[in-house]
């Protein structure tokens, strides 16, 4: 599991650059967008990578990995809004917006961690394909949970599934690193 450790940070860093950099380029403008806006914006991101594994052309020469990052760093931007509530402007520096950053993946790391130890990397078997199904499967019910106001029965929340997406698509990322 070290190797599993060190995998996820490399593949973090690398999003976590992006975040920050475009933090600095744009500011958090993100803070105005609701949870809805969020989740379409990673519905989006999971379609079109769902898109370059099933069709034999593509037209824009972006790869999956990068659709993967930004699944990551929209759900972390999703988790910053559960946390703090939307903000009408933009209402923290790039400083600021890394702390919660890095504080969200730090617990998300560790759901992976203690998830990873229970079944046994389970993951290393699975494919890029299954992964990316798992990961529109979480959209539709964030969706689904969003259309009942946040409200569940027996289910886990919207915060769970935003980590369980950063997860998969890190997962992702590392299956496509070793490729």
């Amino acid at each position: 599991m070290t190797n599993t450790n060190q995998q996820y940070d490399e593949v973090v860093d690398k999003c976590r650059e992006l975040f920050l950099n475009k933090a600095k380029d744009y500011g958090t403008a993100w803070r105005i967008l609701r949870l809805t806006s969020l989740t379409d914006q990673i519905y989006i991101k999971a379609q079109r990578i769902r898109s370059l594994q099933e069709n034999e052309t593509q037209k824009i020469q972006e790869s999956q990995d990068s659709e993967f990052v930004g699944i990551i760093n929209y759900s972390v931007m999703a988790l910053i809004q559960i946390k703090l509530g939307i903000s009408n402007q933009p209402d923290l520096s790039a400083d600021e917006a890394i702390k919660y950053y890095d504080e969200l993946i730090a617990q998300t790391k560790q759901l992976m961690m203690d998830k990873n130890h229970d079944y046994g990397e389970a993951w290393r078997d699975m494919r890029v394909s299954s992964l990316t199904d798992l990961i529109l499967q979480k959209i539709l019910r964030i969706k689904q949970i969003e259309n009942n106001q946040g409200k569940t029965l027996v289910s886990e929340g919207i915060d769970a599934n935003y980590q369980d997406m950063i997860n998969y698509s890190v997962f992702a990322l590392i299956h496509l690193s070793e490729k």
